[in-house]
């Protein structure tokens, strides 16, 4: 368990550095504006150019303007009007199935969170779009709150108070954690996948299982977490069989049966997230995949998207003239690189994590064209755990906390004036 003054300082932290995330992007906001459109990707100039959004109530509401962007868009539109919001965007007619919103491609906690939150946040008579943009941003950061308690308790033992401490100080300074403070999933499902982490490391696994059920209704990656619960699964199911075929006077019947007994429920425990698929699928599934495969094109091990993703980032280093493109792409390169050099390092030490870690970044990298992957690589807590034991040597931890504050703040201020980030 977390000590009183640990808490308090992992609390203060979080609360000092969302202050400082949102006030940055008033200040930002305030003080420039960037030369648009943005070429980072093929399709941004059409959607980050000065009139790319008007009319859109969603991506136009004033009121924590700076908060919103992108898929923002969705999840307020769900918190506000449901999936099948008039007003939202849809896919172009589909034979057989007509225009589909493309709300169905989200999953449902994070806007149904944000709509019941907004219920007592209408007291401050804003819009009811900008009411569910500040439930959206309180969520955000109360499951980073979560999220960043969990990673210190997750190394803490092995790593001692400064380490869990480097860890989730890196985590919250990650050159795309600015998106843990926006109206976007990231903050809730890192809180409840990175505290069905640790809960998984403290045995308590029925716990563990709900928080994997309730992440997989914010991302679908939320089923990843069924790794590190079937390796402890595995674990005990290996200790009961051994103790069954090397009998001793201290395995008595009573006790194997016990063992038995427990190794069948905490089996029972794994289908809580598969339960939680299984519902979405049944009621919103089919236009889901229907929405991913007509407009956004992202899907399991889509190879064809991904292999013609990476040719158009090699023509683009090939070429050399969008220098944004080829930033863009780099930056997605070495998360990669961190990212499974980072898995590789904690895999002996943490081999849940490092599994939970490694499907986090194949599944959504591999699913579509190379984007969004460092915003992908918030999800991997392998890659956290393995800077803070970096950092220990004083010199990497100033150079990195330095780099790395540089990046966020160029990374939120394209954000906030709605530039493509991830």
């Amino acid at each position: 368990m977390l000590k009183d003054s640990s808490l308090r300082n992992l609390v203060l932290l979080w609360l000092l550095w969302s202050l400082i995330v949102v006030g940055f992007q008033a200040i930002a906001d305030w003080r420039y504006q960037p030369d648009r459109p943005d070429r980072a990707l093929d399709w941004t100039p059409d959607w980050t150019a000065r009139a790319s959004h008007r009319g859109n109530i969603y991506l136009t509401e004033p009121f924590m303007n700076q908060q919103i962007s992108m898929d923002s868009e969705y999840y307020l539109s769900i918190a506000v009007a449901g999936y099948d919001d008039p007003v939202g965007r849809t896919t172009n007619p589909i034979p057989g199935h007509g225009e589909i919103p493309l709300n169905y491609a989200f999953f449902p906690l994070y806007p149904l969170v944000t709509r019941v939150m907004a219920v007592p946040l209408s007291i401050f008579g804003q819009s009811p779009v900008g009411t569910a943009a500040l439930a959206g941003v309180l969520i955000s950061l109360l499951g980073t709150l979560a999220a960043v308690i969990a990673l210190y308790d997750l190394v803490k033992d092995q790593m001692g108070d400064e380490g869990g401490w480097r860890t989730a100080f890196y985590f919250l300074i990650f050159p795309t954690s600015f998106f843990l403070a926006q109206v976007y999933t990231e903050g809730l499902f890192l809180g409840l996948a990175f505290s069905s982490l640790a809960l998984i490391r403290r045995k308590h696994l029925l716990l563990a299982s709900v928080l994997a059920g309730l992440a997989v209704l914010t991302k679908a990656i939320g089923l990843g977490l069924l790794a590190p619960l079937g390796l402890v699964w595995l674990g005990e199911a290996w200790t009961w069989w051994q103790g069954r075929n090397n009998p001793t006077p201290e395995n008595s019947q009573k006790r194997e049966t016990v063992a038995l007994q427990t190794l069948i429920i905490h089996g029972l425990y794994l289908l809580i997230p598969l339960a939680a698929y299984l519902i979405w699928h049944l009621t919103l599934g089919d236009k889901a995949f229907l929405v991913e495969d007509n407009w956004f094109g992202r899907g399991l091990f889509n190879f064809e998207d991904f292999s013609s993703g990476v040719g158009r980032m090699m023509e683009s280093f090939r070429d050399g003239d969008n220098t944004q493109m080829m930033m863009y792409y780099a930056m997605e390169i070495v998360s990669v690189v961190l990212s499974v050099v980072a898995c590789l390092f904690v895999v002996r030490r943490y081999p849940g994590i490092a599994l939970f870690s490694l499907l986090a970044l194949i599944v959504p990298v591999t699913g579509s064209a190379p984007q969004s992957i460092i915003r992908y690589v918030l999800a991997i807590p392998a890659v956290f755990i393995f800077l803070a034991t970096l950092g220990k040597n004083r010199a990497f931890d100033r150079a990195w906390t330095t780099f790395s504050l540089l990046l966020m703040g160029m990374q939120t201020a394209l954000f906030t004036f709605d530039m493509w980030v991830a």
